[in-house]
């Protein structure tokens, strides 16, 4: 079987199966996990892409050839493979996923001990060469043991530990898996709150019968939108494929953007451990600063991406981080994200809030509305960024931790570049007002497309 490195990212191993990623690339890795981190012990499983067992057959081989105890714990969620890693006290985990992308897509998500992310600053890069060089040590002498471990009873018990679930208030809410992981887990807890569920595509199905799994796309949102109508429920919820992101619907079917969300959530956290630090990211940031500080938090600004989110939440021991793109971390889940902890914490603000999600977060974009993230395919993407930074720079606060940031009295955008197309990211933000946004937007937009 063919082997390349196409499939390697800055994050994880991403791929078209099985030209790009295969059994025999799953076995060098395992392979190459163990000569790289000299691993005794670690976890693998696997989302529900068809591909996925056989896959996960191969990297256990790779695993256990090499000397190193498997402990196999089925069909899961990527979160699933952290929890078992920090709870089991693991020096490593696997999780055979393809994330949201399209079903003949199949990959690999690697973490160390306590569930640290494996990107290519710390070892991805070292696990390529290996794999793709294919020489190894000869095969132990004493081969790796296999043990097949249900962590769903443990990793719910420790989900429920975040929130009060007898004080959510009796409610109906829409959950959507979208024919991904997120099934078993939603009729896990289901039997655990006091809340009726209406679940939309909840059987998980490889074949993707009603479209990928990612929620991000606007096309993905009317089953959920309309269920939520339909039911008359309190608000839905619909995760992607491995249920790492978890996205949120109000009482009327409206998408809440991600950003409002980390504000959201910080609130929850903030509350039960005040004065502790919450990470964001660069690309919005207003409305997260706001929430903080006024619960007497300290927000701290980190470069977006898990792998920097992660490091810079045990650098300052902080209780929360959240992305706009729907990532959320959480510090006593080892510093990983969770789409089910969103699901659940956000309930519990419902709850306590007594008022409608949509009134909830309409105080908030009305303060700080925003452009949502925009995307312009261009020629010469540093060219663009370096002529608006002259403009715009001296006239503004320029931050650059991710990408540009220029920040005015009553506006502020931020600029990125992609690491992987020749596309402009642009995300801008006012003081409470939406004319201002469309000028600013349509302004900068003009200038970067030309």
């Amino acid at each position: 079987m063919e082997v390349n490195n196409k499939g390697f990212g800055a994050y994880d191993i991403r791929g078209i199966y099985p030209d790009e990623v295969n059994e025999e690339l799953a076995y060098r890795v395992g392979r190459a996990f163990v000569e790289k981190f000299g691993a005794k012990k670690v976890a693998v499983g696997y989302d529900i892409r068809l591909s996925g067992p056989s896959v996960a057959k191969a990297l256990v081989k790779g695993f256990t050839e090499s000397g190193c105890d498997v402990v196999d714990i089925g069909q899961c969620g990527t979160e699933m493979i952290y929890f078992a890693t920090f709870h089991m006290g693991l020096d490593g985990g696997v999780m055979v996923t393809a994330s949201h992308n399209p079903k003949d897509y199949n990959g690999m998500k690697l973490v160390r001990e306590k569930a640290i992310p494996i990107s290519s600053d710390t070892g991805l890069k070292d696990i390529e060469r290996l794999a793709m060089k294919g020489e190894f040590p000869p095969l132990a002498k004493a081969p790796g043991k296999v043990e097949q471990v249900d962590v769903l009873d443990d990793y719910v018990e420790h989900l429920l530990t975040y929130i009060d679930a007898k004080a959510l208030k009796p409610m109906t809410v829409v959950v959507n898996a979208g024919n991904g992981a997120a099934g078993p887990i939603i009729d896990a807890l289901e039997k655990k709150l006091p809340v009726k569920l209406v679940k939309v595509f909840n059987e998980p199905d490889g074949n993707f019968p009603n479209g990928v799994p990612n929620p991000i796309l606007p096309e993905n949102r009317d089953a959920t939108a309309k269920a939520v109508r339909e039911h008359k429920a309190a608000m839905g919820f619909a995760w992607d494929g491995d249920f790492d992101r978890c996205f949120l619907f109000d009482e009327q079917g409206g998408f809440i953007e991600g950003y409002y969300m980390v504000g959201f959530l910080a609130q929850s956290f903030l509350k039960k451990n005040p004065g502790s630090k919450v990470i964001y990211d660069p690309r919005l940031t207003w409305n997260t600063i706001e929430i903080a500080e006024t619960l007497g938090g300290k927000p701290v600004m980190c470069k977006s991406g898990h792998a920097f989110i992660k490091d810079k939440m045990r650098k300052e021991d902080a209780v929360y981080g959240g992305e706009m793109s729907a990532h959320h971390y959480f510090r006593n889940f080892s510093y990983c994200d969770s789409g089910m902890l969103v699901f659940l914490t956000t309930m519990e603000l419902v709850s306590e809030a007594g008022k409608a999600v949509s009134e909830l977060m309409a105080e908030r974009m009305d303060k700080f509305p925003c452009s949502g993230e925009i995307n312009s395919t261009v020629k010469d993407a540093p060219a663009i960024i370096a002529k608006l930074e002259a403009e715009y720079g001296p006239k503004g606060q320029v931050n650059k931790v991710d990408g540009l940031s220029v920040e005015f009295d009553t506006w502020r955008f931020n600029l990125r570049m992609s690491n992987t197309e020749p596309v402009i990211r642009l995300n801008v933000e006012t003081k409470g007002d939406k004319k201002l946004l469309a000028e600013k937007t349509d302004e900068l937009l003009k200038k970067i497309r030309g």
